[in-house]
C-alpha cells in the first residue's frame, strides 16, 4: 500500500500548495457566499416567508435558511475550480505525466478528488466561521454532525467535476461548460428556496428541483446542522456521485478518453 498511500499524500500536498499560492481562490470562494448571505438574504427577508418544515421546528429567517444552499455553492464552486485545474494540467503536461504512473488511474483520480473535497470542507467551515460573526449560528454539535455530511457532498460535486473534465479538450472550452451546468444546478434547486415555494410557481419546476443531485447535497447539509440525517439525501448524493465517478473514469481511460481524443487530428 506504500505506493498508494504516496500518490494520495503527494497529490494532495500539490493541491494544498497550489491552494495556498493561489490566496485569491480563497477569498473568492468566501466572497461569494458572503455576498449572498449579506446582501441577497437581507433584501429576502421580509419578501419571503417561511413555514415549520423539517428540520426546522419553528420559523426560521431567511438568511438562517439559505447557509446549507451556500455550503453547497462553495463545494459546486470548489468542486469545479478543481476540474478546471485538471484542464490545465492536461494542456500543459503535468495530467498527462501523472497518468502513466503504474498506479490504477482510478486511484489517482479519486485522490485528486480526495484532496480537493477536504479543501472545499476547510472553505465551507471558513464560511460558517464568519457568519456565525453576523449572528447566524448553530449549535456545536450541528457543526461536528455536519463533517460527515460535506464529504459524501463534496465528493459528488467534485466527481462531477472530474467527468466533465474529461470530456473537455481545451481550457477556453471550460467556462462555457461551467455556466451550462453550475447555474442550472444551483438555481434550480433547494439552495435558496423552499420544495414547496417552488410547487407554487410550477409543479415541474418543484419535480425537476426534488430530482436535482445538488438539491439532495444541501439537503444532506441542512438536516446535518440540526444533527438530523437525511437518508434519502444520504443515499441519492451516494448514487450520484459514484455514476459521475465511474463516467471520469471512463473518460480518463486511454481506450476511450484522453489519450484517444488527444490522437485525433485538429
Amino acid at each position: 500500500m506504500t505506493p498508494w498511500l504516496a500518490a494520495l499524500t503527494a497529490i494532495t500536498q500539490r493541491e494544498a500548495l497550489r491552494f495556498i499560492g493561489q490566496r485569491g481562490r480563497f477569498v473568492a470562494a468566501l466572497v461569494r457566499p458572503m455576498l449572498w448571505l449579506v446582501v441577497f438574504a437581507a433584501g429576502f427577508r421580509a419578501a419571503l416567508g417561511l413555514s415549520i418544515t423539517p428540520p426546522y421546528a419553528t420559523y426560521t429567517t431567511y438568511e438562517v435558511y439559505i447557509v446549507p444552499g451556500l455550503c453547497g455553492m462553495i463545494l459546486l464552486f470548489n468542486g469545479m475550480q478543481s476540474s478546471l485545474s485538471m484542464v490545465y494540467d492536461r494542456e500543459m503536461g503535468s495530467m498527462r505525466l501523472l497518468l502513466t504512473s503504474p498506479l490504477p488511474r482510478w486511484w489517482l483520480l479519486v485522490c485528486r478528488l480526495l484532496a480537493s473535497t477536504a479543501i472545499s470542507i476547510l472553505q465551507v467551515y471558513v464560511f460558517l466561521a464568519l457568519a456565525a460573526m453576523f449572528g447566524i449560528r448553530f449549535s456545536w454539535g450541528g457543526y461536528a454532525a455536519l463533517l460527515p455530511s460535506l464529504i459524501p457532498a463534496g465528493l459528488m460535486l467534485g466527481a462531477l467535476g472530474l467527468a466533465l473534465s474529461s470530456v473537455i479538450r481545451q481550457l477556453e472550452n471550460f467556462a462555457g461548460v461551467m455556466n451550462f451546468v453550475i447555474f442550472p444546478m444551483f438555481f434550480l434547486s433547494t439552495a435558496l428556496y423552499p420544495l414547496w415555494k417552488m410547487a407554487e410557481s410550477s409543479a415541474l419546476l418543484r419535480d425537476i428541483c426534488a430530482v436535482n443531485p445538488f438539491s439532495q447535497a444541501v439537503e444532506l447539509i441542512r438536516f446535518a446542522l440540526y444533527q438530523q440525517l437525511n437518508t434519502a439525501a444520504l443515499a441519492w448524493v451516494l448514487l450520484s456521485g459514484l455514476v459521475w465517478l465511474g463516467l471520469a473514469v471512463w473518460g480518463y481511460d486511454p481506450a476511450r478518453g484522453l489519450i484517444r481524443k488527444a490522437a485525433k487530428p485538429g
